[in-house]
């Protein structure tokens, strides 16, 4: 199964994030990783959550204009050199880097990383070729 990010377009304006994530909250959506691009307008907030069907329906429920992506959850090595590993396999396969961010957790001593990427099937593919652990849902439940 794959890994959602929930994009939500959001006005840069003082109280917008908490008002996000006060709505999560009160579903009991829980927040597995975050970025956001305060430069782009309107501003993209980009989350991964434990449940992206609830918080899609719940955000436009509230008014929020959102859209769902696949992205890859892989694990890095938490040591110097260790996001390079992942961005020159990324490299070799000629796939694009669109935005990285990280999960908010380490598995194993392992930074685990978000990477929304122009193509996905193609980067899982390398990455199982060289060895570069990604996740499944069960991000959802750690």
């Amino acid at each position: 199964m794959a890994i959602r990010q929930v994009s939500i377009a959001v006005d840069n304006e003082p109280g917008k994030l908490h008002e996000i994530c006060d709505i999560l909250e009160v579903e009991q959506i829980n927040i597995k990783a975050i970025i956001a691009a305060t430069k782009l307008k309107p501003v993209q907030l980009q989350v991964v959550v434990d449940d992206p069907d609830k918080a899609v329906s719940v955000l436009n429920g509230k008014g929020f204009i959102t859209s769902t992506k696949e992205v890859i959850a892989v694990s890095a090595p938490d040591h110097p050199g260790g996001l390079n590993v992942v961005l020159k396999t990324l490299n070799e396969a000629n796939v694009n880097l669109e935005s990285l961010y990280p999960f908010i957790g380490l598995e194993g001593g392992e930074a685990i990383l978000i990477l929304e990427v122009d193509k996905v099937l193609e980067a899982k593919n390398i990455f199982k070729k060289n060895w570069i652990k990604t996740h499944d849902t069960e991000i959802y439940k750690g």
